[in-house]
Protein backbone atom coordinates (compact mmCIF):
# COMPACT_ATOMS: atom_id res chain seq x y z
CA UNK A 1 0.00 0.00 0.00
CA UNK A 2 1.42 3.47 -0.74
CA UNK A 3 1.50 6.37 1.52
CA UNK A 4 -1.63 6.70 3.58
CA UNK A 5 -1.22 10.40 3.29
CA UNK A 6 -2.57 10.58 0.48
CA UNK A 7 -5.97 9.00 2.10
CA UNK A 8 -5.03 11.65 4.80
CA UNK A 9 -5.32 14.36 2.16
CA UNK A 10 -8.82 13.33 0.90
CA UNK A 11 -9.95 12.31 4.33
CA UNK A 12 -9.04 16.55 4.74
CA UNK A 13 -11.44 17.79 2.07
CA UNK A 14 -13.88 15.23 3.35
CA UNK A 15 -13.69 17.09 6.80
CA UNK A 16 -13.85 20.76 4.86
CA UNK A 17 -17.15 19.62 3.24
CA UNK A 18 -18.33 18.84 6.49
CA UNK A 19 -18.02 21.67 7.70
CA UNK A 20 -19.94 23.34 5.34
CA UNK A 21 -22.80 20.97 6.23
CA UNK A 22 -22.30 22.44 9.96
CA UNK A 23 -23.45 25.81 8.42
CA UNK A 24 -27.43 24.33 8.38
CA UNK A 25 -27.95 23.97 11.92
CA UNK A 26 -25.89 27.51 12.56
CA UNK A 27 -28.68 29.03 10.54
CA UNK A 28 -31.19 27.57 12.31
CA UNK A 29 -29.34 28.64 15.75
CA UNK A 30 -28.74 32.13 14.43
CA UNK A 31 -32.65 32.42 13.26
CA UNK A 32 -33.65 31.30 16.38
CA UNK A 33 -31.21 32.94 18.90
CA UNK A 34 -31.36 29.82 20.81
CA UNK A 35 -28.60 28.44 22.77
CA UNK A 36 -26.61 26.75 20.61
CA UNK A 37 -24.74 29.65 18.44
CA UNK A 38 -22.13 29.28 20.20
CA UNK A 39 -21.88 25.76 20.12
CA UNK A 40 -22.35 25.55 16.46
CA UNK A 41 -19.74 28.84 15.55
CA UNK A 42 -17.18 27.34 17.99
CA UNK A 43 -17.84 23.28 16.14
CA UNK A 44 -17.50 24.57 12.85
CA UNK A 45 -15.27 26.70 12.93
CA UNK A 46 -13.02 23.92 14.67
CA UNK A 47 -14.17 21.34 11.87
CA UNK A 48 -13.28 23.78 9.03
CA UNK A 49 -9.64 23.87 10.49
CA UNK A 50 -9.02 20.75 10.79
CA UNK A 51 -9.84 19.70 7.61
CA UNK A 52 -7.92 22.59 5.80
CA UNK A 53 -4.87 21.82 7.77
CA UNK A 54 -5.19 17.67 6.87
CA UNK A 55 -5.53 18.85 2.99
CA UNK A 56 -2.46 21.55 3.13
CA UNK A 57 -0.04 19.24 4.99
CA UNK A 58 -0.73 16.47 2.53
CA UNK A 59 -1.59 18.05 -0.58
CA UNK A 60 1.86 16.95 -2.31
CA UNK A 61 1.12 13.60 -1.08
CA UNK A 62 -1.92 13.67 -3.51
CA UNK A 63 -2.42 10.28 -6.26
CA UNK A 64 -4.99 8.64 -7.55
CA UNK A 65 -6.68 5.98 -5.65
CA UNK A 66 -6.29 2.55 -5.43
CA UNK A 67 -8.34 -0.54 -4.32
CA UNK A 68 -7.39 -0.91 -0.73
CA UNK A 69 -6.98 3.15 -0.05
CA UNK A 70 -10.87 3.02 -0.61
CA UNK A 71 -11.50 1.20 2.13
CA UNK A 72 -9.07 2.99 4.64
CA UNK A 73 -10.45 6.24 3.07
CA UNK A 74 -14.16 4.89 4.29
CA UNK A 75 -13.00 3.59 7.69
CA UNK A 76 -11.35 6.44 8.84
CA UNK A 77 -14.28 9.05 7.18
CA UNK A 78 -16.30 7.42 9.33
CA UNK A 79 -14.68 7.50 12.22
CA UNK A 80 -13.96 10.92 11.64
CA UNK A 81 -16.71 12.64 10.99
CA UNK A 82 -19.12 11.60 13.77
CA UNK A 83 -16.37 12.86 16.19
CA UNK A 84 -16.66 16.46 14.20
CA UNK A 85 -20.20 16.18 14.34
CA UNK A 86 -20.05 15.28 17.76
CA UNK A 87 -18.63 18.66 18.72
CA UNK A 88 -21.14 20.83 18.76
CA UNK A 89 -23.57 18.14 21.10
CA UNK A 90 -20.74 18.45 23.89
CA UNK A 91 -20.64 22.51 23.63
CA UNK A 92 -24.18 22.57 23.26
CA UNK A 93 -25.08 20.11 25.85
CA UNK A 94 -23.40 20.75 29.54
CA UNK A 95 -23.04 17.40 30.92
CA UNK A 96 -22.78 15.24 27.74
CA UNK A 97 -20.34 12.78 28.01
CA UNK A 98 -17.35 12.58 25.70
CA UNK A 99 -18.65 9.19 24.92
CA UNK A 100 -22.20 9.66 25.35
CA UNK A 101 -21.98 12.36 22.54
CA UNK A 102 -19.90 10.39 19.96
CA UNK A 103 -22.22 7.82 20.21
CA UNK A 104 -25.34 10.29 19.41
CA UNK A 105 -23.39 11.52 16.74
CA UNK A 106 -22.54 7.92 15.41
CA UNK A 107 -26.25 6.98 15.48
CA UNK A 108 -26.72 9.88 13.06
CA UNK A 109 -24.61 9.79 10.65
CA UNK A 110 -24.86 5.71 10.53
CA UNK A 111 -28.96 6.34 10.15
CA UNK A 112 -29.46 4.14 13.36
CA UNK A 113 -31.18 6.17 15.57
CA UNK A 114 -30.55 5.22 18.67
CA UNK A 115 -29.91 7.70 21.02
CA UNK A 116 -28.80 8.73 24.52
CA UNK A 117 -30.45 11.63 25.28
CA UNK A 118 -33.64 12.70 27.15
CA UNK A 119 -36.08 16.17 27.55
CA UNK A 120 -35.65 15.96 23.15
CA UNK A 121 -38.48 18.90 23.53
CA UNK A 122 -36.53 21.27 25.67
CA UNK A 123 -33.66 20.87 23.42
CA UNK A 124 -32.06 24.03 21.55
CA UNK A 125 -34.20 23.70 18.11
CA UNK A 126 -30.44 23.71 16.37
CA UNK A 127 -29.36 21.03 17.83
CA UNK A 128 -32.12 19.00 17.03
CA UNK A 129 -31.91 20.21 13.41
CA UNK A 130 -28.08 19.00 13.39
CA UNK A 131 -28.61 15.41 14.96
CA UNK A 132 -31.77 15.09 12.26
CA UNK A 133 -29.23 16.51 9.44
CA UNK A 134 -26.89 14.45 9.68
CA UNK A 135 -29.52 11.72 8.81
CA UNK A 136 -29.94 12.93 5.48
CA UNK A 137 -26.59 13.13 4.79
CA UNK A 138 -25.61 9.90 6.28
CA UNK A 139 -28.56 7.94 4.84
CA UNK A 140 -27.41 7.64 1.43
CA UNK A 141 -23.76 8.28 2.69
CA UNK A 142 -21.22 11.60 1.99
CA UNK A 143 -19.07 9.47 0.40
CA UNK A 144 -21.14 9.19 -2.47
CA UNK A 145 -21.69 13.00 -1.93
CA UNK A 146 -18.15 13.93 -2.03
CA UNK A 147 -17.47 11.85 -5.24
CA UNK A 148 -20.91 13.65 -6.98
CA UNK A 149 -19.20 17.24 -6.07
CA UNK A 150 -15.38 16.54 -5.98
CA UNK A 151 -14.17 15.53 -8.98
CA UNK A 152 -11.26 14.60 -7.78
CA UNK A 153 -10.60 10.85 -6.81
CA UNK A 154 -10.39 10.03 -10.80
CA UNK A 155 -10.79 6.20 -11.38
CA UNK A 156 -10.08 5.44 -7.80
CA UNK A 157 -13.55 7.30 -6.95
CA UNK A 158 -14.86 3.91 -8.34
CA UNK A 159 -13.31 1.87 -5.86
CA UNK A 160 -14.49 4.25 -3.07
CA UNK A 161 -18.41 4.10 -4.55
CA UNK A 162 -17.96 0.42 -4.18
CA UNK A 163 -16.58 0.31 -0.54
CA UNK A 164 -19.22 2.84 0.46
CA UNK A 165 -21.93 1.42 -1.02
CA UNK A 166 -24.24 -1.27 0.46
CA UNK A 167 -25.09 -4.62 -1.05
CA UNK A 168 -23.06 -7.52 -2.24
CA UNK A 169 -23.80 -6.32 -6.45
CA UNK A 170 -21.88 -2.99 -6.80
CA UNK A 171 -20.34 -3.47 -9.96
CA UNK A 172 -23.59 -2.36 -11.84
CA UNK A 173 -22.45 0.98 -13.16
CA UNK A 174 -25.92 2.93 -14.21
CA UNK A 175 -23.91 5.69 -15.85
CA UNK A 176 -20.18 5.68 -17.08
CA UNK A 177 -18.75 7.87 -14.72
CA UNK A 178 -19.08 6.83 -11.52
CA UNK A 179 -19.51 10.98 -10.53
CA UNK A 180 -22.44 11.23 -12.90
CA UNK A 181 -23.60 8.08 -11.10
CA UNK A 182 -23.44 9.59 -7.60
CA UNK A 183 -24.96 13.05 -8.54
CA UNK A 184 -27.82 11.41 -10.06
CA UNK A 185 -28.22 9.41 -7.05
CA UNK A 186 -27.99 12.34 -5.06
CA UNK A 187 -30.85 14.23 -7.29
CA UNK A 188 -33.18 11.33 -7.02
CA UNK A 189 -32.85 11.31 -3.51
CA UNK A 190 -33.01 15.62 -2.82
CA UNK A 191 -36.15 15.84 -5.21
CA UNK A 192 -38.09 12.86 -2.78
CA UNK A 193 -37.01 14.69 0.40
CA UNK A 194 -38.35 17.87 -0.87
CA UNK A 195 -41.58 16.49 -1.71
CA UNK A 196 -41.42 14.17 1.72
CA UNK A 197 -40.90 17.94 3.62
CA UNK A 198 -43.61 19.48 1.81
CA UNK A 199 -46.45 16.44 2.52
CA UNK A 200 -44.99 16.62 6.49
CA UNK A 201 -46.05 20.25 6.84
CA UNK A 202 -49.10 19.72 4.72
CA UNK A 203 -50.13 16.51 7.43
CA UNK A 204 -49.72 19.11 10.31
CA UNK A 205 -46.44 19.04 11.32
CA UNK A 206 -44.62 22.78 11.73
CA UNK A 207 -41.53 23.99 9.10
CA UNK A 208 -38.72 23.16 11.24
CA UNK A 209 -40.90 19.32 12.11
CA UNK A 210 -41.10 18.75 8.55
CA UNK A 211 -37.87 19.78 7.84
CA UNK A 212 -36.25 17.69 10.86
CA UNK A 213 -38.19 14.24 10.04
CA UNK A 214 -38.01 14.55 6.57
CA UNK A 215 -34.26 14.12 7.55
CA UNK A 216 -34.73 11.37 9.28
CA UNK A 217 -37.01 9.63 7.32
CA UNK A 218 -35.30 9.72 4.02
CA UNK A 219 -31.91 8.57 5.66
CA UNK A 220 -34.14 6.37 7.53
CA UNK A 221 -32.43 7.15 10.77
CA UNK A 222 -35.96 7.46 12.84
CA UNK A 223 -34.35 10.80 14.80
CA UNK A 224 -37.11 13.15 15.89
CA UNK A 225 -37.64 16.24 17.65
CA UNK A 226 -39.93 15.01 20.39
CA UNK A 227 -39.39 12.69 22.89
CA UNK A 228 -43.05 10.91 21.99
CA UNK A 229 -41.50 10.45 18.42
CA UNK A 230 -44.64 10.64 16.49
CA UNK A 231 -46.81 10.07 19.51
CA UNK A 232 -46.47 13.83 20.22
CA UNK A 233 -48.97 14.22 17.07
CA UNK A 234 -51.12 11.17 17.22
CA UNK A 235 -51.86 12.25 13.93
CA UNK A 236 -53.05 9.31 11.16
CA UNK A 237 -52.54 11.74 8.48
CA UNK A 238 -48.98 12.13 9.55
CA UNK A 239 -48.04 8.72 10.00
CA UNK A 240 -49.59 7.89 6.42
CA UNK A 241 -47.11 10.29 4.87
CA UNK A 242 -44.29 8.63 7.31
CA UNK A 243 -45.25 5.56 6.03
CA UNK A 244 -45.16 6.50 2.58
CA UNK A 245 -41.82 7.56 2.50
CA UNK A 246 -40.41 4.43 4.69
CA UNK A 247 -41.26 2.70 2.13
CA UNK A 248 -39.79 4.80 -0.71
CA UNK A 249 -36.79 4.67 1.29
CA UNK A 250 -36.50 1.10 2.00
CA UNK A 251 -36.32 0.66 -1.93
CA UNK A 252 -33.01 1.26 -4.48
CA UNK A 253 -32.09 4.71 -5.29
CA UNK A 254 -30.45 3.56 -8.10
CA UNK A 255 -33.91 2.26 -9.65
CA UNK A 256 -35.14 5.54 -8.89
CA UNK A 257 -32.47 7.16 -10.81
CA UNK A 258 -33.41 4.52 -13.69
CA UNK A 259 -37.24 4.56 -13.53
CA UNK A 260 -36.31 8.57 -14.26
CA UNK A 261 -34.23 7.86 -17.21
CA UNK A 262 -36.87 5.74 -18.40
CA UNK A 263 -39.77 7.76 -17.70
CA UNK A 264 -41.11 4.54 -16.39
CA UNK A 265 -41.96 2.78 -13.16
CA UNK A 266 -42.61 -0.68 -14.21
CA UNK A 267 -38.63 -0.97 -13.59
CA UNK A 268 -39.66 -0.96 -10.14
CA UNK A 269 -42.28 -3.75 -9.75
CA UNK A 270 -39.84 -6.03 -12.35
CA UNK A 271 -37.20 -6.18 -9.61
CA UNK A 272 -37.31 -9.16 -7.71
CA UNK A 273 -35.85 -7.40 -5.06
CA UNK A 274 -38.53 -5.10 -4.51
CA UNK A 275 -41.49 -7.19 -4.95
CA UNK A 276 -40.10 -9.31 -1.87
CA UNK A 277 -39.40 -6.06 0.07
CA UNK A 278 -43.38 -5.21 -0.27
CA UNK A 279 -43.84 -9.10 0.15
CA UNK A 280 -42.42 -9.33 3.23
CA UNK A 281 -43.73 -5.76 4.81
CA UNK A 282 -47.79 -6.33 3.57
CA UNK A 283 -47.32 -9.77 5.19
CA UNK A 284 -46.06 -9.05 8.16
CA UNK A 285 -48.68 -5.86 8.45
CA UNK A 286 -51.48 -8.26 7.99
CA UNK A 287 -49.96 -10.74 10.30
CA UNK A 288 -49.61 -8.90 13.42
CA UNK A 289 -52.82 -6.76 12.72
CA UNK A 290 -54.09 -10.07 12.80
CA UNK A 291 -52.26 -11.70 15.92
CA UNK A 292 -53.00 -8.20 18.06
CA UNK A 293 -56.36 -8.42 17.55
CA UNK A 294 -56.26 -11.97 18.64
CA UNK A 295 -54.83 -11.06 21.57
CA UNK A 296 -57.29 -8.56 22.32
CA UNK A 297 -54.33 -5.41 22.34
CA UNK A 298 -56.83 -3.81 19.61
CA UNK A 299 -60.72 -4.23 19.61
CA UNK A 300 -61.09 -2.05 16.74
CA UNK A 301 -59.66 -3.26 13.33
CA UNK A 302 -58.68 -0.09 11.86
CA UNK A 303 -56.64 0.90 14.90
CA UNK A 304 -54.88 -2.12 14.93
CA UNK A 305 -54.25 -1.43 10.92
CA UNK A 306 -53.09 1.80 11.61
CA UNK A 307 -50.46 1.59 14.48
CA UNK A 308 -49.19 -2.13 13.12
CA UNK A 309 -48.73 -0.81 9.31
CA UNK A 310 -46.55 2.37 11.27
CA UNK A 311 -44.55 0.20 13.64
CA UNK A 312 -43.97 -2.41 10.92
CA UNK A 313 -43.02 -0.07 8.25
CA UNK A 314 -40.91 1.72 10.90
CA UNK A 315 -38.41 -0.91 12.20
CA UNK A 316 -39.15 -3.05 8.57
CA UNK A 317 -37.03 -0.29 7.31
CA UNK A 318 -34.64 0.32 10.18
CA UNK A 319 -36.28 3.86 10.88
CA UNK A 320 -37.16 3.54 14.51
CA UNK A 321 -39.72 6.05 14.99
CA UNK A 322 -42.65 4.80 17.53
CA UNK A 323 -46.25 6.68 18.00
CA UNK A 324 -46.65 3.79 21.09
CA UNK A 325 -44.64 1.72 23.49
CA UNK A 326 -44.94 -1.38 20.86
CA UNK A 327 -42.72 -3.47 23.31
CA UNK A 328 -45.91 -3.80 25.66
CA UNK A 329 -47.36 -5.92 22.72
CA UNK A 330 -47.18 -9.46 23.30
CA UNK A 331 -43.51 -10.34 22.60
CA UNK A 332 -44.14 -12.17 18.81
CA UNK A 333 -44.92 -8.71 17.34
CA UNK A 334 -42.06 -6.57 18.30
CA UNK A 335 -39.76 -9.38 17.77
CA UNK A 336 -41.20 -10.50 14.41
CA UNK A 337 -40.55 -6.50 13.55
CA UNK A 338 -36.76 -6.61 15.00
CA UNK A 339 -35.99 -9.35 12.54
CA UNK A 340 -37.78 -7.60 9.53
CA UNK A 341 -34.77 -4.92 10.52
CA UNK A 342 -32.41 -7.53 9.80
CA UNK A 343 -32.91 -8.16 6.01
CA UNK A 344 -36.25 -6.43 4.79
CA UNK A 345 -34.68 -3.19 2.95
CA UNK A 346 -33.58 -3.12 -0.90
CA UNK A 347 -29.57 -2.96 -1.46
CA UNK A 348 -29.08 1.00 -2.65
CA UNK A 349 -31.60 1.89 -0.36
CA UNK A 350 -30.86 3.85 2.84
CA UNK A 351 -31.84 1.40 5.32
CA UNK A 352 -29.37 -1.20 7.14
CA UNK A 353 -29.37 -4.64 7.75
CA UNK A 354 -27.86 -7.42 5.50
CA UNK A 355 -30.39 -6.41 2.51
CA UNK A 356 -32.97 -8.42 1.22
CA UNK A 357 -31.16 -9.11 -2.31
CA UNK A 358 -28.79 -11.37 0.51
CA UNK A 359 -31.78 -12.90 2.04
CA UNK A 360 -32.81 -14.17 -1.13
CA UNK A 361 -29.46 -15.45 -2.64
CA UNK A 362 -29.24 -17.16 0.80
CA UNK A 363 -32.78 -18.94 0.40
CA UNK A 364 -31.97 -19.70 -3.44
CA UNK A 365 -28.79 -21.27 -2.48
CA UNK A 366 -30.36 -23.18 0.06
CA UNK A 367 -33.01 -24.23 -2.46
CA UNK A 368 -30.20 -25.22 -5.01
CA UNK A 369 -28.22 -27.76 -2.50
CA UNK A 370 -31.42 -29.18 -1.37
CA UNK A 371 -31.72 -30.08 -4.91
CA UNK A 372 -28.32 -31.42 -5.59
CA UNK A 373 -28.70 -34.21 -2.70
CA UNK A 374 -31.80 -35.90 -5.14
CA UNK A 375 -30.27 -35.14 -8.24
CA UNK A 376 -26.15 -34.04 -7.41
CA UNK A 377 -25.46 -34.29 -11.57
CA UNK A 378 -28.20 -31.45 -12.43
CA UNK A 379 -27.59 -27.94 -13.94
CA UNK A 380 -29.15 -25.68 -11.31
CA UNK A 381 -27.45 -22.42 -11.27
CA UNK A 382 -28.86 -19.79 -8.94
CA UNK A 383 -30.71 -17.40 -11.02
CA UNK A 384 -32.12 -13.79 -9.61
CA UNK A 385 -33.89 -11.28 -11.83
CA UNK A 386 -33.28 -13.41 -15.16
CA UNK A 387 -29.61 -13.53 -14.62
CA UNK A 388 -27.48 -16.16 -13.31
CA UNK A 389 -25.26 -15.04 -10.07
CA UNK A 390 -21.88 -15.86 -10.28
CA UNK A 391 -20.16 -18.00 -7.80
CA UNK A 392 -17.95 -15.39 -6.44
CA UNK A 393 -20.97 -13.42 -5.57
CA UNK A 394 -22.16 -16.24 -3.65
CA UNK A 395 -19.33 -16.57 -2.00
CA UNK A 396 -19.61 -13.27 -0.93
CA UNK A 397 -22.81 -13.57 0.29
CA UNK A 398 -21.87 -16.65 2.19
CA UNK A 399 -18.80 -15.31 3.68
CA UNK A 400 -20.62 -12.31 4.82
CA UNK A 401 -23.80 -13.86 6.46
CA UNK A 402 -20.98 -15.89 8.44
CA UNK A 403 -19.27 -12.75 9.98
CA UNK A 404 -22.63 -10.95 10.16
CA UNK A 405 -23.83 -13.83 12.71
CA UNK A 406 -20.00 -14.31 14.57
CA UNK A 407 -20.29 -10.24 14.77
CA UNK A 408 -23.66 -10.73 16.40
CA UNK A 409 -22.70 -13.56 19.09
CA UNK A 410 -19.60 -11.52 19.50
CA UNK A 411 -20.98 -8.52 20.72
CA UNK A 412 -23.44 -9.56 22.66
CA UNK A 413 -21.28 -11.76 24.37
CA UNK A 414 -19.56 -8.77 25.63
CA UNK A 415 -22.91 -6.91 26.18
CA UNK A 416 -23.66 -10.40 28.10
CA UNK A 417 -19.82 -10.15 29.88
CA UNK A 418 -20.94 -6.48 31.18
CA UNK A 419 -23.57 -7.30 33.55
CA UNK A 420 -26.60 -6.33 30.69
CA UNK A 421 -29.24 -8.47 30.76
CA UNK A 422 -30.30 -10.43 27.95
CA UNK A 423 -33.00 -9.41 26.10
CA UNK A 424 -31.42 -6.00 26.37
CA UNK A 425 -27.82 -7.24 25.16
CA UNK A 426 -29.08 -9.02 22.07
CA UNK A 427 -31.94 -6.79 21.45
CA UNK A 428 -29.10 -3.63 21.18
CA UNK A 429 -26.84 -5.04 19.15
CA UNK A 430 -29.37 -6.57 16.98
CA UNK A 431 -30.31 -2.61 16.96
CA UNK A 432 -27.00 -1.41 16.39
CA UNK A 433 -25.48 -3.86 13.68
CA UNK A 434 -28.91 -3.73 11.37
CA UNK A 435 -29.29 0.26 12.38
CA UNK A 436 -32.61 -0.28 13.20
CA UNK A 437 -32.11 2.22 16.61
CA UNK A 438 -34.40 1.42 19.43
CA UNK A 439 -34.26 -2.42 20.79
CA UNK A 440 -36.37 -4.44 23.73
CA UNK A 441 -36.13 -4.38 27.24
CA UNK A 442 -33.80 -0.97 28.60
CA UNK A 443 -33.49 -0.05 25.22
CA UNK A 444 -36.67 -0.62 24.33
CA UNK A 445 -38.89 2.64 22.49
CA UNK A 446 -39.83 3.87 25.64
CA UNK A 447 -36.56 4.38 26.79
CA UNK A 448 -32.98 4.88 25.18
CA UNK A 449 -29.44 3.87 25.70
CA UNK A 450 -28.88 6.55 28.36
CA UNK A 451 -28.56 4.07 31.05
CA UNK A 452 -26.30 2.13 29.38
CA UNK A 453 -22.54 2.69 30.66
CA UNK A 454 -19.18 3.83 28.79
CA UNK A 455 -18.29 0.24 27.98
CA UNK A 456 -21.62 -0.89 26.64
CA UNK A 457 -22.00 2.86 24.70
CA UNK A 458 -18.83 2.02 22.79
CA UNK A 459 -19.48 -1.64 21.91
CA UNK A 460 -22.84 -0.69 20.33
CA UNK A 461 -21.31 2.55 18.67
CA UNK A 462 -18.58 -0.04 16.93
CA UNK A 463 -22.18 -1.94 15.83
CA UNK A 464 -23.08 0.78 14.52
CA UNK A 465 -20.28 1.60 12.11
CA UNK A 466 -20.02 -1.74 11.55
CA UNK A 467 -23.16 -2.11 10.31
CA UNK A 468 -23.21 0.78 8.36
CA UNK A 469 -20.21 -0.07 6.66
CA UNK A 470 -21.50 -3.56 5.84
CA UNK A 471 -19.10 -5.03 8.39
CA UNK A 472 -16.39 -6.58 5.62
CA UNK A 473 -15.29 -3.22 4.66
CA UNK A 474 -14.10 -2.59 8.58
CA UNK A 475 -13.18 -6.01 9.34
CA UNK A 476 -10.91 -6.09 6.36
CA UNK A 477 -8.54 -3.12 7.71
CA UNK A 478 -8.34 -5.39 10.84
CA UNK A 479 -6.75 -8.20 8.61
CA UNK A 480 -2.50 -8.64 7.85
CA UNK A 481 -2.79 -8.96 4.77
CA UNK A 482 -4.66 -6.18 3.92
CA UNK A 483 -1.47 -4.02 5.40
CA UNK A 484 1.04 -5.94 3.07
CA UNK A 485 2.84 -4.25 0.27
Amino acid sequence: MNSPLAVVALVGRMVVLFALLMLVPLAFALVQRDAAQRAFLVGTGVTLVAGALMSLATRRFRRELQARDGFVLVGLTWLLLPAFGAVPLLLALPGLSVTDAYFEAMSGFTATGATVLAGLDDLPLSVNVWRCFMMLVGGLGIIVLAVAILPLLGVGGTQLFKAETPGPMKDNKLTPRIAETARGLWTVYFIVSVLCFFAYRAAGMGWADAFMHMCSTMGLGGFSSHDLSFGYWNSPAIEAVAIFFMLISGVSFALYFVAWRQRSLRVLWRDVEVRAYVLAVGGSIALIAGYLLAHGVYDDGLAALRHTAFHVVSLATTTGYASHDYAQWPLFAPLLMILLGCFATCAGSTGGGIKMVRMLLLLKQSHRELVRIVHPSVVNPVVIGGNAVSPRVLQSVIAYMMVYGATLVALTMLLLFSGLEPVTAFTAVIACVNNIGPGLGEVGPAVNYGALNDFQTWVCTFGMLLGRLELLAVLVLFTPQFWRS
